[in-house]
């Protein structure tokens, strides 16, 4: 996790020097006056739909939670919108554009299952399970695959020379 931070600081820098980039040719193009309406009238609609993004996803949370169902795909989408809005309500021309994206539908269904497929590559089968439900499970078919051969067992270690030691099975907790 620590090899993928050291690049944030760069990452960060080549946003805002395209994000300058593109201001600077939108100004050009209509004005400096205009390209700054444009990059206010973005951060506000991003404020409003943070707004409005965040209890969709609420509500879709409770509702799943209510029905006993699994809450994954309602958090994914909320996050996702989420992740929307703030790029929207964020002053910048192209991080507003791919806020603007992740609002239209089918772009969100896209990143929801990107988000989805990373976080059940992150977690374990049973956590994954919990979240999003039942898997469904590609099979392809070719050649069988070899089996592994079982390893010899190995001989048990004998404690105390041997001898059996009699006593109780007390379980943490169980006095």
């Amino acid at each position: 996790m620590r090899r993928g931070l050291r690049f944030v600081p760069v990452a960060l820098l080549l946003a805002v020097l395209v994000e300058l980039a593109a201001f600077v040719l939108l100004g050009r193009a209509v004005g400096f006056g205009a390209a700054v309406l444009v990059v206010f009238a973005a951060s506000l609609l991003g404020l409003v739909l943070l707004r409005r993004e965040g209890m969709r996803a609420w509500r879709g949370f409770r509702t799943a939670a209510q029905a006993g169902q699994p809450p994954g795909r309602q958090v994914t989408d909320g996050l996702v919108g989420l992740a929307g809005a703030l790029l929207l309500a964020v002053p910048g021309l192209v991080s507003g554009l791919i806020g603007l994206l992740l609002m239209v539908p089918p772009v969100r269904r896209l990143a929801r299952a990107g988000v989805q497929r990373t976080a059940e590559r992150r977690v374990s089968s049973m956590v994954a399970g919990d979240l999003f439900g039942p898997r469904t499970v590609r099979v392809r078919q070719g050649a069988p695959q070899p089996t592994p051969r079982p390893q010899p067992e190995q001989p048990p270690v004998v404690v105390d020379g041997g001898r059996a030691i009699e006593g109780e099975i007390v379980e943490p907790g169980h006095h």
